[in-house]
């Protein structure tokens, strides 16, 4: 009888014991027992089709094709300027008129001039006439004969100077008035009425009036870096875009890449332009705009993360397929890849699993390796 009591009260102890463990299980108090199938949690993706695309991107200036700066060939100061910033113009319309008066004076003394040659040589010529009449009538000597013809040609020579001095000075009075040199816009017009401006010459390069340039005809420019400029090639179509013009991207097409590197920004790259094809009317010069440079494409590409591809030995790509509770270690060939994806030529199927990670570096990492 007592061995029966001693075995019912250490079952009810027991009992009570379990129970005790599993309601602290259940409220919370302790931690339940894990799996012992159960693994550590690597993120996966699976091999898909998509369409890949690979471009350079880079950001240039967009400027005009053509501009000119347009200064005067005579000095003086400003009398008027016909046009403003921003205005358009037509190639031979009047831009600015400098001052003319005292260009005016030197013509008023060229014509007293010319008009003093004129009767000069009026007067050689009657006296070599009468001189030839003498002459003949061996009145006069040779050599006085001679002189009297001497004066008549140097009188002409001396009219035909006068008439090549008015000839300059109305010349000048012509530059006077500078016009446009072709049809565009004006961009700057950094003078002012009253200013006295420094005509263009070998010795100097003279005071700027007015830059003109075709807006009809834009481009841009962008310094690309020595990595990406081998991608690129002439006649190659890029688009671009501009985030203050909201109506869609633009086309161009590079048309010079520099054949010498220069440093910006501490970069050394090539400048590169490209002519827009069909400038937005939105679009200035100076604007920046963003160019989109196509490298490669892929159709219906069998693709992966590329942050689940890595480098093996022998600078082998692997992949690490996840096979069940197992992984296996594929080597892979590559195509066309971005920032994003990767283009799986062959080693992988479309739907199958692979790891993001590298689990041979976490097992050297976790041994200390």
């Amino acid at each position: 009888m007592k061995k029966l009591l001693k075995f019912l009260l250490l079952t009810a102890v027991i009992g009570g014991a379990g129970w005790y463990a599993n309601s602290k299980q259940w409220f919370g108090l302790i931690p339940a027992k894990a799996d012992s199938s159960q693994t550590d949690d690597n993120p996966t993706a699976r091999a898909e089709v998509r369409s890949i695309d690979f471009s350079v991107q880079v950001s240039g200036d967009v400027s005009p094709q053509s501009q000119l700066d347009v200064k005067a060939e005579v000095g003086g100061k400003v009398k008027e300027l016909h046009v403003i910033a921003g205005d358009t113009v037509k190639q031979g319309q009047l831009l600015v008129e400098i001052d003319d008066r005292d260009i005016l004076t030197e013509m008023e003394a060229a014509k007293t001039e010319i008009e003093g040659a004129k009767l000069q040589t009026e007067k050689a010529r009657r006296n070599n006439e009468r001189g030839q009449e003498l002459f003949a009538q061996k009145l006069i000597s040779q050599e006085a004969f001679d002189n009297l013809a001497t004066e008549h040609l140097l009188a002409k020579n001396s009219l035909e100077r006068a008439d090549r001095k008015v000839q300059t000075v109305q010349d000048k009075l012509n530059k006077t008035k500078v016009t446009a040199p072709n049809d565009g816009t004006v961009l700057t017009v950094p003078v002012i009425e009253g200013q006295v401006v420094i005509p263009a010459a070998s010795v100097n390069n003279g005071t700027t009036l007015m830059t003109i340039a075709n807006l009809e005809r834009l481009l841009v420019e962008c310094h690309v870096n020595q990595v990406d400029v081998a991608k690129l090639s002439t006649k190659q179509r890029v688009k671009l875009r501009a985030e203050s013009i909201k109506d869609g991207d633009m086309e161009a097409q590079i048309f010079f890449i520099a054949p010498i590197a220069t440093v910006k920004s501490s970069v050394k790259g090539f400048a590169v332009q490209a002519l827009i094809d069909k400038p937005s009317p939105a679009l200035r010069p100076g604007m920046t705009v963003s160019m989109n440079v196509p490298i490669a494409h892929a159709d219906d590409a069998i693709s992966v993360p590329i942050s689940g591809v890595f480098r093996s030995e022998g600078n082998k790509r692997v992949v690490f397929v996840v096979n069940g509770q197992k992984t296996e270690k594929r080597e892979v060939k590559l195509g066309v890849s971005n920032i994003e994806h990767t283009q799986i030529l062959n080693g992988l199927q479309v739907g199958e699993e692979i790891l993001l990670v590298n689990p041979e570096r976490a097992v050297k990492k976790r041994s200390g390796a």
